[in-house]
Formats: structure tokens, C-alpha cells, sequence
């Protein structure tokens, strides 16, 4: 299976009950498909006693049981707990996004969606022109109009 397919294939399970494993993951979504692969990722830090970080992510074999999975368990409970289901997001590289240690302006992806074009900065240069060549004064051009209200007729 693709890669692309794999992802429409899992599903994310959010707001875990620490008593929660594996195999109760499985068995609660076991109803809605084959499930191929169930993970529960570890807590980062070695010191936390958390078997799992509170979410997890389930796979399927067909992506329409993981639709299914998604329409029929967001919002339910397992252990006492409100969970939330929805389709797995792909996971971001570890040099990109928030928390990476290089700068979001040294990174591909900014790069690409923030860059500006030469017909961009034509259009800001020329705008920077008009407003150079305006008049100082701003009551410059209104010397006819020294008397408020209307004219008599």
C-alpha cells in the first residue's frame, strides 16, 4: 500500500484514558474493518510514567472503514473519557513547522508559500511612488472651497 493510501487508510484517536492499550484501542475499532496496524505514541520525556501521550492511530485495510470508524466513534467514550476521531494527518519532518531548530524562513516550505514575485514587488514599488509624489500640503488644490455650508443660489 502507498503511502498516500495508508494515510486515507488511518485514523487519529485523540483523548485517551491512560488505562487505555493497544489491544482495547483494537477492540473497540474492530467492529469497523481489518485493522492492520494500532500505535500509541510514548511520552518524549524517559522521567513520565504515561504509558501513552493520550492519542493514538488506528489502521485500517480498506480507507472506507476508516470513514466509517470516523462517522461512527467521534465523540464517544471509551474509559469514562469523550474521545475525538478523525482522519491521520500526514506527519510534518522534524526541520520543518514550529519546534524544528532551524528558522521558519530557512525552511523549504515557508520559502515557497511566503515567496514574493517580481510582478509583486513592481506593483509595491509603483504604489511607493504615488505616495512620494503626492503634495505635502494636503490643503493643497482645495483654494475655492474657503467658505463652509452651501452657496446661495
Amino acid at each position: 500500500m502507498t503511502d498516500a493510501a495508508r494515510l486515507k487508510a488511518t485514523i487519529y484517536v485523540g483523548g485517551l484514558d491512560n488505562a487505555v492499550d493497544e489491544k482495547v484501542l483494537a477492540d473497540a475499532f474492530l467492529p469497523f474493518g481489518e485493522i492492520v496496524e494500532v500505535s500509541l505514541p510514548k511520552p518524549d520525556l524517559p522521567s513520565s510514567t504515561d504509558p501513552h501521550r493520550g492519542f493514538g492511530y488506528v489502521e485500517f485495510e480498506i480507507p472506507g472503514d476508516a470513514n466509517e470508524a470516523i462517522d461512527n466513534m467521534d465523540q464517544s467514550e471509551i474509559f469514562g473519557r469523550v474521545i475525538k476521531v478523525s482522519a491521520a494527518k500526514p506527519q510534518k519532518a522534524s526541520n520543518e513547522g514550529l519546534g524544528s531548530r532551524t528558522a521558519v524562513w530557512e525552511q523549504e516550505g515557508w520559502l515557497a508559500k511566503h515567496a514574493v514575485s517580481d510582478e509583486d514587488k513592481l506593483a509595491a514599488e509603483q504604489a511607493r511612488g504615488a505616495l512620494e509624489s503626492r503634495p505635502d500640503d494636503p490643503m493643497q488644490g482645495l483654494e475655492g472651497l474657503d467658505v463652509a455650508g452651501p452657496q446661495p443660489a
